[in-house]
C-alpha cells in the first residue's frame, strides 16, 4: 500500500484528493492543525503539524510516496504566505524522498490567458498572484534541477464541488439558488475554465501512479469543463429542472468596497478571468497519463448543489 500525505486535508482541495487516494486503495494521512484535524474525511490519519514549522513539517511527511501540497492561505495572504509554505514544504519532500504534488491554477498567465492554453505557453505576471505562483512553480523547477525533488503540478479552472464550501459556485454563482437567482460574474457568452474538484482528484491519483514513467519536474493542464455563463446556467437548470434568473455581480461597488475591505480588493484584482475567454488544453495529460476523469456538467453541478445544500431540500434534484 502506497502512502500520501496531504498538507491542507482539511480544506477543498484537501478533502476531495483524500477520498479519491482512500477510493484508489493509498493509505492518506493529513496534515490539519487544532480542531481542523477532527473535520478530515473518514478514513484519512490525521497528523497535527504546522506548515511554518520546517521540521515539524518534514517529520509529519516521514514514510510518505507522495507529498500532495493542497495548502490554500487566505486570499489576502498570500503575499507573505504562499511561498514561504512552499519552501518547507518542498524541504519536507525532500527529506521523505517523496514525490511533491501541487494543484496549479491559471494564474501564472496574466492578463495573456487565451483558450486552449498549454503548459508551455508564456507566464507573465500581471497580477500579484499571477507573480506568485510563477515564483513558486520556479522555486519547485529548480528544487526538482538541482536536488532531484520530483514535482507534479497539476493545472486546472476555477475549483468547485466537493464536500467543503468557499468557492465562487457558492459564494457567487449559485448563493442565491433559494431565491431562483443565478449570478454570473462576467458576460454570459465568454467561455470559462472549471474543474470540478472530484474528477481534479482522480486525476491526481492517476499523475500519481504513473510518475514513474515522468520528469523531475512536470507540469500538466487538467481541461476539466469549459463553458460559457449561458452554458453554466443551462447546466444548473437542467441539474435542478426548473429555470433561474440571472443576476450580475456589481463589480464598480466590489471595487469600491475593496477599498476598506481587503478581500474584496483581492476578489477585484482577479476579475479580468470572467471578462477573457480562457480554457486549457489537457491534451498533454491524455497522452502521457490517460484520459483525465470527467463528469458532465449538469450531473457535476446537480452533485455539488447536494452535497453544499444550496438548494432548499423541498426542490432539490432526487
Amino acid at each position: 500500500m502506497q502512502t500520501i500525505v496531504i498538507l491542507g486535508a482539511a480544506g477543498r482541495i484537501g478533502d476531495a484528493a483524500a477520498r479519491a487516494f482512500l477510493d484508489a486503495g493509498w493509505r492518506v494521512k493529513g496534515v490539519a492543525r487544532g480542531a481542523k484535524g477532527a473535520a478530515l474525511a473518514p478514513g484519512v490519519e490525521a497528523v497535527q503539524a504546522d506548515a511554518f514549522d520546517r521540521e515539524a513539517l518534514a517529520a509529519a511527511c516521514l514514510g510518505a510516496d507522495i507529498v500532495l501540497n493542497a495548502l490554500n492561505p487566505a486570499y489576502t495572504e498570500w503575499e507573505e504566505k504562499v511561498l514561504p509554505m512552499a519552501e518547507n514544504v518542498v524541504f519536507a519532500a525532500e527529506r521523505a524522498g517523496a514525490t511533491h504534488m501541487v494543484p496549479g491554477n491559471v494564474y501564472n498567465f496574466g492578463y495573456g490567458i487565451g483558450l486552449a492554453m498549454t503548459e508551455d505557453r508564456r507566464q507573465v505576471a500581471s497580477t500579484p498572484k499571477a507573480r506568485i505562483r510563477i515564483a513558486m512553480e520556479e522555486l519547485f523547477a529548480a528544487r526538482a534541477r538541482e536536488r532531484g525533488v520530483r514535482t507534479i503540478v497539476l493545472r486546472a479552472g476555477d475549483f468547485y464541488g466537493g464536500q467543503k464550501p468557499e468557492s465562487w459556485l457558492d459564494i457567487f454563482i449559485l448563493a442565491k439558488l433559494r431565491k431562483n437567482i443565478f449570478t454570473w460574474p462576467g458576460p454570459m457568452d465568454v467561455p470559462h475554465a472549471f474543474a470540478y474538484l472530484p474528477d481534479l482528484a482522480r486525476a491526481f491519483v492517476m499523475a500519481a501512479e504513473n510518475r514513474a514513467g515522468l520528469a523531475n519536474f512536470e507540469r500538466f493542464h487538467v481541461a476539466g469543463h469549459t463553458l460559457t455563463g449561458a452554458q453554466f446556467k443551462a447546466a444548473t437548470e437542467r441539474a435542478l429542472g426548473r429555470p433561474l434568473t440571472r443576476r450580475g455581480v456589481p463589480w464598480t461597488l466590489v471595487r469600491a468596497g475593496g477599498l476598506f475591505v481587503p478581500l474584496l480588493r483581492e476578489v477585484a484584482a482577479m476579475s479580468y478571468l470572467w471578462r477573457t475567454a480562457h480554457s486549457l488544453d489537457g491534451g498533454r495529460f491524455a497522452r502521457l497519463i490517460g484520459p483525465e476523469p470527467t463528469t458532465e456538467p449538469a450531473t457535476a453541478i446537480g452533485q455539488a448543489i447536494a452535497d453544499l445544500d444550496l438548494d432548499a431540500p423541498r426542490r432539490r434534484a432526487a
